[in-house]
């Protein structure tokens, strides 16, 4: 049975890491840090359920 996450909250995450990084915030950007968070929130969701197969091997090397 797969593991279920708890649903995303931006506001908790920033506050209990900021804390743990010792980073001052400063309440009038909490806003938009949460916005931010919920943004790259979306996209990693976006990333997350992309089907892949099982058979798909990671570049070794990436040129550019």
């Amino acid at each position: 049975m797969p593991e279920t996450c708890p649903p995303f909250d931006p506001e908790t995450y920033a506050a209990v890491t900021a804390a743990l990084l010792g980073l001052p915030l400063d309440p009038a950007w909490m806003g938009p840090i949460t916005a931010n968070l919920r943004v790259l929130a979306a996209a990693a969701a976006l990333v997350e359920a992309f089907p892949l197969a099982d058979e798909i091997d990671a570049a070794p090397r990436f040129e550019a």
